[in-house]
């Protein structure tokens, strides 16, 4: 049998099924990846920037698709009601709390030319006392993308108050309240450009808008299809093994010598 398995048309055999094994299985591999990811959430088309004003219009909220929205904001800042954002880390998708190397967020009121306030985001500084706190003055365009309200539970609960000046989250709500009579516009912009006029500080990252994925099922069944091709491709090296494992049998029982006449089957 051994001789019949390592006969060099079965080695052949041997060597076509294992590369094939190998191919299926790496492909059905690859189609269940591409399966996998194309439910994950990708990149969303991100359009040039407009001004927020074609966006957002006074008392009007932001919706689904203007939130991470590029936009461009005219106006001049105005420097009594600026708050620092307590204990942020310089990425909007870090939630407030104590941790390691917080800072603070430059949250500046923006008057608006056509009236109104919107609240932006310069930047991020480590300390109360940065120099990049300072607000410039007159004029300025802040290119920046739109960010919705947080919740008012979006930091954590602290023990003890904030000192005067400093908020634990960028709410809307909380800004109304904070800035009275500003006409404050819903969510907040956070500049991703540097603001003309204002000294040096560290952008907040914000990362571009995506949108979820949905399963792509035709991959997982070309996936499963590369499997039942492997499995069959094994169950065809069976047959053929088993065919030429019974063909040597037989050649070897007619091959043998034929009992003499007349001879006793136990002679």
């Amino acid at each position: 049998m051994l001789r019949t398995l390592f006969s060099p048309r079965l080695v052949g055999l041997h060597l076509v099924t294992i590369g094939v094994l190998i191919s299926f299985t790496v492909l059905g591999r690859w189609q269940l990846g591409v399966f996998e990811e194309s439910a994950r959430p990708h990149a969303k088309l991100d359009p040039a920037p407009v001004a927020m004003s074609t966006l957002l219009r006074p008392g009007g909220r932001l919706t689904a698709e203007t939130i991470g929205r590029r936009v461009t904001v005219q106006g001049t800042f105005d420097a009594s009601r600026q708050l620092l954002v307590a204990e942020r880390l310089p990425n909007v998708e870090t939630g407030g709390g104590a941790v390691p190397d917080s800072g603070f967020w430059l949250l500046t009121p923006l008057r608006l030319p056509e009236g109104g306030t919107a609240a932006v985001v310069r930047g991020w500084v480590r300390t109360a006392d940065d120099p990049a706190v300072a607000v410039p003055e007159g004029q300025v365009s802040v290119t920046g993308r739109l960010q919705p309200s947080e919740p008012t539970d979006f930091a954590r609960r602290r023990s003890a108050p904030l000192p005067p000046g400093q908020v634990a989250t960028v709410s809307t709500a909380v800004l109304v309240n904070v800035w009275r009579g500003a006409g404050v516009r819903d969510g907040f912009v956070v500049a991703t450009a540097p603001v003309p006029g204002a000294a040096p500080v560290r952008a907040v990252d914000v990362p571009a808008p995506t949108e979820a994925g949905g399963f792509n099922w035709r991959n997982l069944a070309y996936a499963a299809q590369w499997w039942i091709f492997a499995a069959f491709a094994v169950f065809m090296w069976f047959h053929f093994v088993r065919d030429a494992v019974r063909g040597r049998k037989r050649d070897a029982a007619g091959d043998a010598p034929a009992p003499a006449l007349g001879a006793s089957p136990g002679a």
